[in-house]
């Protein structure tokens, strides 16, 4: 199970680079399109078709961030209960907490753009917060014991 933790906290890792990656892939492919002489409106959210290829950053960002990052979040608390170490719950609902909080800002900066600008910041800490929940398991891991007579015999 804590092999399970470890990699579960460095996916969610993983998955806020690419969260970021694919969302600034789409904006310079939006900048290129543009400055091509395409125009962004509410008529072209709202088509079907693809005016960019880039538009798909938009797309994985979407699916990522409301699927596939809380299911991941989600699934590194349970394991969390299984992993016998100490503060494995904690940093797991930690990390399960900073994805709802995530979620939640990304929906709300579609109506507030503050919200936004508080997910960018919030992805940081979340990012943070899987790394040190996957890092720090392995300083709880135990390590091979000297015994007692090798560390006696040893020169100071």
């Amino acid at each position: 199970m804590r092999t399970a933790y470890t990699v579960l906290a460095y996916l969610v890792a993983a998955e806020v680079a690419v969260q970021a990656m694919v969302m600034v892939w789409a904006i310079a492919g939006l900048g290129k399109w543009v400055d091509g002489g395409g125009v962004f409106d509410k008529s072209v959210i709202e088509s079907q078709g693809m005016p960019f290829p880039e538009v798909l950053g938009i797309l994985v960002h979407g699916i990522n961030g409301s699927v596939v990052v809380p299911a991941l979040a989600l699934v590194l608390l349970v394991v969390s209960f299984f992993t016998k170490i100490r503060g494995a719950i904690k940093w797991a609902l930690t990390v399960f907490a900073l994805v709802v909080t995530q979620a939640l800002l990304g929906f709300l900066g579609h109506e507030l753009t503050a919200a936004a600008a508080a997910h960018g910041l919030n992805a940081l800490a979340l990012f943070g917060a899987a790394i040190y929940a996957a890092r720090r398991l392995h300083a709880a891991a135990p390590t091979a014991v000297e015994p007692e007579e090798t560390r006696a015999a040893a020169p100071v």
